[in-house]
């Protein structure tokens, strides 16, 4: 498949679950999505998809092409659960912005790794270990109260790590199968 047609499915892709929203919001008062929602949610969808498709091909295995996936999957829900509800606090406690580090260290770790398959999984266990530590530098920062919901905020980072661990491990899989990663993408 052409890197044309990918990008084409992508969009289709995005198109069609927006539907779901949009359907909801025309029989559902409570659906309250604005024109600045679908907008942001149709750029996060269209732009986690084609991050999928110009990492996964540059591997030749299926452990590379999952690991990637699982990768922008774990972005894409990190992304929108902040932008939704936000993980420390609301969507307006500055301490979410934080989680951007997570972001940067897999991205940064990735192009520097040159998107090879040992070098990834290198990244997605930086990136988890950036994760993880994210609600304990906040707490360093903004001293919040010790209660439940910094508890709650911990497990949730602990979700999130090992995602960025489960891609890891499937990079380093992808590694030892042989992938031919590098590829060009056209």
């Amino acid at each position: 498949m052409t890197l044309t047609q990918s990008i084409t499915r992508v969009a289709l892709a995005t198109a069609l679950l927006l539907l779901i929203p949009l359907t909801a919001k025309l029989f559902l008062p409570e659906m309250a999505w604005s024109l600045g929602d679908f907008v942001a949610a149709g750029v996060l969808l269209f732009g986690a998809g084609l991050t999928f498709v110009l990492i996964a091909r540059m591997g030749d295995n299926t452990a590379y092409r999952l690991a990637a996936g699982v990768a922008v999957a774990a972005g894409l829900l990190l992304v929108w659960g902040n932008l939704a509800v936000g993980f420390i606090g609301n969507e307006d406690n500055p301490a979410n912005l934080l989680y951007g580090g997570v972001l940067a260290v897999g991205l940064i770790g990735a192009i520097a790794a040159r998107f090879q398959p040992l070098g990834m999984a290198r990244a997605m266990f930086a990136a988890s270990l950036a994760q993880f530590l994210v609600p304990f530098i906040a707490a360093i920062i903004w001293r919040p109260e010790v209660n439940l919901g910094m508890i709650q905020v911990i497990m949730l980072n602990t979700v999130f790590a090992t995602l960025w661990i489960g891609s890891a491990l499937l990079f380093r899989r992808a590694s030892a199968i042989g992938s031919n990663s590098g590829r060009q993408l056209a």
